[in-house]
């Protein structure tokens, strides 16, 4: 799978969409949910959370482990997935299409420390050797 070149990532494996309205929508990587396997929890942030970058906000488990996911830049969450809670396997299925949470970032300009697509591959890639 190709990582979106649309996308920002960090080193722990989160993906970043800005969406038109300023706020992001987050979740975990291809990468991250191959290395994690088949995913049977989800536990997504509290909308109204706020969350400062690099906290840990929500957990993401599968048959073989549990993992945090960090929250990429500070900000309030404004959207939890519930859809992930009934199905944890959709993000198996697309993990760039199954968000996890949404956040009005507290400073945008956080944003643009975040990894580039070439940047988190060249991770990704280190990874499996």
């Amino acid at each position: 799978m190709t990582t979106p070149a649309d996308l920002k990532y960090t080193k722990s494996h989160e993906w970043v969409k800005t969406e038109p309205d300023g706020t992001v929508t987050i979740g975990i990587t291809h990468h991250a949910q191959e290395m994690l396997g088949d995913l049977v929890f989800v536990e997504p942030p509290a909308v109204g959370r706020k969350l400062e970058q690099g906290e840990e906000c929500a957990v993401v488990e599968s048959v073989k482990a549990a993992s945090d996911v960090y929250a990429p830049v500070s900000g309030v969450v404004t959207a939890s997935n519930a859809e992930l809670s009934d199905a944890p396997e959709k993000i198996n299925e697309d993990a760039y299409s199954a968000w996890l949470f949404k956040l009005k970032p507290a400073d945008p300009a956080q944003l643009a420390g975040l990894l580039d697509a070439a940047a988190y591959q060249k991770i990704a890639d280190a990874d499996e050797h």
